[in-house]
Parts: structure tokens; sequence; C-alpha cells
């Protein structure tokens, strides 16, 4: 686990320098003591598939803090939709300490983990159990976040539809996918505007140290989501926007 650690160590310092990002005093120690328990963890839960310091590193961790380079984070309340083992909400609160941040997830056992974690590591974050779809509809849920953010793997008009409701007027959804994904975009562009927002940017990078190429797609709440969203699961599913 020790030479893990300084593999990990040494693959985020020449990561972020490639992307210019600096990190705080002392994040380095906090992400080697989240990839242990992630590991440590794993063994008793499904948490991830990647496994191994270097890929832990490069397509977790670096993946999550070049988010960084797409938006200006300081000092913003962001929710973390579908956050699972806490990507990307923990990895970018522990390179960005000013954000106020909430992590959101349907699975107890996940949440469970995030609060373990967060505790482990010093990190002030909300952890709740509960769906996207019936949380966006709570009065000190919606339209509360400057910025949500979700990892989750979903045509975008679906995300859209879980996300959008928690952001205020004036806020962004940052939407984490592969680059290329402009047919996606545009199939999605009704939603979008159907839930009070519009595409502002989207913002492409590679992973550093990987030919991994992706994609962060900048939406704009421009007014309030109508009441009628986001709609009960079944319907999302049934009848995507």
């Amino acid at each position: 686990m020790k030479l893990d650690s300084v593999e990990l160590a040494s693959i985020l310092t020449l990561g972020l320098a490639e992307s210019n990002i600096v990190l705080p005093p002392g994040a380095i120690p906090k992400y080697e003591a989240y990839y242990r328990f992630l590991v440590e963890q794993g063994q008793n839960m499904n948490l991830t598939s990647i496994s191994g310091a270097e890929d832990v590193a490069r397509l977790h961790f670096l993946d999550c803090i070049t988010l960084l380079g797409a938006y200006d984070f300081r000092g913003a309340s962001l929710i973390d939709v579908g956050s699972g083992a806490g990507f990307p909400g923990v990895p970018l609160k522990i390179a960005e300490p000013s954000l106020d941040l909430t992590l959101l997830d349907s699975t107890e056992k996940r949440v469970s983990f995030m609060s373990q974690l967060c505790e482990l590591l010093g990190t002030d974050a909300a952890c709740i159990h509960a769906r996207a779809e019936d949380a966006g509809r709570e009065p000190k849920m919606r339209e509360r976040f400057d910025i949500a953010v979700s990892r989750a793997v979903a045509l975008l008009n679906v995300l859209c539809e879980f996300c959008l409701p928690f952001v205020r007027p004036g806020g962004v959804f940052l939407s984490m996918k592969s680059a290329g994904c402009d047919e996606e975009i545009d199939s999605a562009r009704a939603a979008v505007s159907d839930l009070g927002a519009e595409v502002q940017e989207y913002f492409d990078y590679t992973i550093p140290g990987t030919e991994i190429k992706r994609r962060v797609v900048v939406i704009r709440k421009v007014s309030p989501t109508p009441d009628l969203y986001p709609r009960r699961f079944a319907k999302i599913k049934r009848a995507p926007l």
C-alpha cells in the first residue's frame, strides 16, 4: 500500500502540473487516504470497477479535479447527483475547500461510505440518501445550488431532468461526458429548454497521462424549472424529454 501511495502522489503531482491546477496544502495526503479507504471498503461493497493506484489516480481523481478548468467553483454551493463513491464531489472539495458540498445517492450503503470517508478526511459535506427525482421536489433542495454536477451514466436529456431542478436560476449543471457527444447534446436541447436552461458551452480535455478524451457540458439555468419536473422515475424512463 505504501508503494501505491507513492505512485498515486507522483501521478497526481505530474498530472495536475500538466493541467496547470495547483492544489491547496495537505491535499495529496487526503487523496492517498481516500484511495486507501476506497480499496479497504471496496472489499465489502461494489464501489467502483476501477482499481490500482495508477487507474484510480488518473481515471477517478485527475478526471474529477480537471473539472476545475471548466468552471469557477470558489465559494459555490454544489450538489453531486448520483455520487456513488464520492466522485466527482469529494475530489473537487479536496482541491477547492471553499466549496459547500452536498453528496446525493439513492443507495444507502454508498451514502454510508461517503459519510465515513468525509469524516476520515475531515471534509465537511452533507451526505443525503434519496432518489434525485424525490429530492429535487423538496423545498430545502429545489433550486438551492449554484452548481449541480453528475458523472452518472445516462443520456443527457435524462440527467438534465434529474439535476436541473436543484440549480438556482443563474447557476449551472455540469455534465461529465465522453468527448464527441455532439449528437447527444443536440438531442437534449429541447429537454434543456423545457427545464428552464440552455446549453452554454462545453469544455474538452484529455485525462493527463492517458489518451482518454472527456467533455464537460456546461448548461446554464436561465429560469425556474416548471413544477411538473422532475417527474417520477418510471415516467422519465418511459417517456424521456
